[in-house]
């Protein structure tokens, strides 16, 4: 810490200050201090954790539905085969959040950082790495920047699967309900939409393409644009079972009935999935499995990687 102090033209009050976390300390002698304790080897004390494997940090942009629930469980699960704590985070207070997360990070009481669910990039994963701790992007928003290690699906292969078995029921007006355009999943799940057209010889109509939040009301405002055409389609797949509920529901009002007269296909397999009235068919992605990969590749047991979809039929697609 003596050398460090040096380097960065400070008193060793300073470096021990960064070291611990303390608030009385500039931005810039901070950034300056903390990218030599980086390169320096240093992860900052761990006096109240030393009998456990670790801690990990699980950072959310907001927690708000199953989604980040189902994440949970399995990153739970895995902490607790390995011995290490979970401490969560939610950034929906702005901010103030972060400043408050990273204030706690600087005090090196974290062995890996899991970013759920939101873009795996700028100043957050940026200051993750002056701290020098190990970030895993969970189900990224956004593709990660450089070597950031991450945890996905086969969300490619899960909205091929879904297409080919609309298609293969005979449908050939398959409405979609794609996500925002700028997420990597959303773009991957329209490619595959695509590809299984493609495959099929089937050209895909793409004035039947609406886009959604991958929430509930989104869901029901797609379905009923789809619904409202003058030529409807006889099929829709939804991005989200959240937006496959919406369809549900955007049919429900116009008297259309699922799966007689509109087969519909979701994709998460939330829990809630097989209750929904019909229950509904989508593609299943592996959340929990998710969540616990994402935790063995924090602790440095794993290396990221995407998990296999499944597409799980119920009872709200039918043939034509």
């Amino acid at each position: 810490m003596a050398e460090i102090a040096h380097a960065a033209g400070v008193s060793l009050a300073t470096v021990s200050k960064v070291w611990n976390g303390r608030a009385d300390v500039s931005d810039r002698t901070r950034d300056r201090v903390e990218e030599l304790l980086r390169v320096h080897g240093y992860r900052g004390r761990r006096q109240w954790h030393t009998e456990a494997a670790g801690t990990v940090d699980v950072i959310f942009s907001e927690i708000d539905c199953a989604w980040e629930g189902e994440h949970l469980r399995g990153i739970e699960a895995a902490a607790h085969e390995a011995g290490a704590r979970v401490v969560v985070s939610s950034l929906d207070r702005g901010e103030t959040a972060r400043r408050q997360l990273l204030q706690r990070l600087r005090a090196g009481r974290t062995d890996g950082a899991i970013l759920a669910t939101m873009t795996a990039a700028g100043p957050l994963v940026a200051a993750l790495n002056r701290l020098n701790v190990p970030v895993v992007a969970l189900d990224p928003l956004r593709a990660p920047a450089g070597d950031l290690l991450s945890v996905d699906a086969a969300n490619f292969a899960g909205a091929r699967a879904a297409t080919a078995h609309l298609l293969e029921l005979g449908h050939r007006r398959i409405g979609l309900v794609a996500g925002l355009d700028q997420l990597l999943c959303s773009r991957a799940r329209l490619d595959g939409f695509l590809a299984a057209h493609d495959e099929a010889g089937v050209p895909p109509d793409l004035d039947l393409v609406e886009h959604g939040e991958f929430d509930f009301p989104s869901g029901i405002a797609a379905g009923g644009r789809l619904l409202d055409r003058s030529v409807p389609p006889t099929a829709v797949f939804a991005m989200s079972d959240y937006m496959a509920i919406g369809v549900y529901e955007a049919a429900r009002l116009r008297g259309v009935s699922v799966p007689d007269q509109l087969s519909v296909v979701g994709f998460d397999d939330l829990p809630g999935a097989r209750w929904a009235a019909p229950p509904l068919t989508t593609v299943r992605q592996p959340l929990r499995e998710m969540g616990a990969l994402a935790v063995r590749t924090a602790l440095g047991l794993a290396g990221g990687g995407v998990l296999d979809t499944q597409l799980v039929v119920r009872e709200s697609t039918a043939p034509i």
